[in-house]
């Protein structure tokens, strides 16, 4: 019960008519993240304390020199890694400089990539992008992002023993109770557990940053890699409802070989 407070839990339980053993359960199967979210959707309370950790859209900051280097997918998101709450992780991020994620919302994201720049080194903005005509690609438009902390957790928490237990006979008599309302108890006891974080429900973020993903399909995030960020496309491009997820193993994460992450689309 690393991420959350075991008395919260407890009465959370109480609160949907969980047992206390299969809510500690779920519990310990939470991932922390971070949440990146405009302005407009944050919760009022804190929002003058904020300070940005991202931006879609817009110019990368690429290195001076390499303002060419990047021309086959448009660039849809910047992270400042110092901004983000690290409390909120369980991935290795570079402590400083900025992520950036180049990938399309309408395809296959086949020539995706996320560059580091480290902190304090020159950057320019890049030669403007070419569409196959010729004619030149503007950039998104851009938009300002703030980090909310989020929690997540696993995409097989159902298959857990103790809820697997409570499922087929949660009073513990021998007889099997009725396997919808002690499903719907464990719905509504885990969205309010992921939302204990924020006193409520989660705000509505352009991208997510560590922790499990929401994936719309088949979990990318499993067989050994883990959720480096998940993109909305129509928080970067309005009108294309896509997700663009990008996992990787966690030593690939930490020593920034950025070249061995796997993109995947979803919609």
């Amino acid at each position: 019960m690393a991420y959350v407070d075991e008395r919260n839990v407890t009465g959370l339980a109480g609160e949907h008519g969980v047992p206390t053993d299969v809510a500690g359960e779920l519990a310990g199967l939470l991932r922390p993240c971070v949440l990146l979210v405009r302005r407009a959707d944050l919760p009022e309370s804190g929002r003058e304390d904020l300070r940005p950790a991202g931006r879609t859209g817009g110019h990368p900051p690429l290195p001076e020199g390499d303002e060419g280097s990047r021309q086959a997918d448009p660039f849809v998101l910047v992270v400042d890694c110092a901004a983000l709450p690290r409390d909120h992780l369980d991935i290795e991020l570079p402590p400083d400089g900025q992520l950036l994620f180049f990938t399309t919302f309408e395809y296959e994201p086949e020539d995706s990539a996320v560059l580091h720049v480290p902190a304090g080194v020159p950057t320019a903005a890049p030669r403007q992008r070419e569409d196959a005509e010729g004619s030149k690609t503007p950039p998104y438009e851009p938009h300002l992002l703030y980090p909310m902390p989020g929690l997540t957790i696993d995409h097989d928490w159902h298959r857990s023993p103790l809820v697997q237990a409570f499922l087929n006979d949660g009073d513990g008599d021998g007889d099997a109770d009725d396997d919808g309302q002690h499903a719907e108890a464990l719905d509504r006891f885990v969205e309010a557990l992921v939302n204990r974080v924020h006193g409520g429900t989660a705000p509505h973020s352009v991208a997510q940053v560590g922790g499990f993903s929401d994936q719309w399909q088949v979990p990318p995030d499993q067989d050994g890699t883990v959720l480096l960020a998940q993109i909305s496309g129509n928080g970067v491009d309005h009108g294309l409802f896509t997700l663009n997820l990008i996992v990787g193993t966690r030593q690939d994460i930490a020593a920034g070989r950025w070249e061995n992450l796997h993109f995947e689309q979803q919609c």
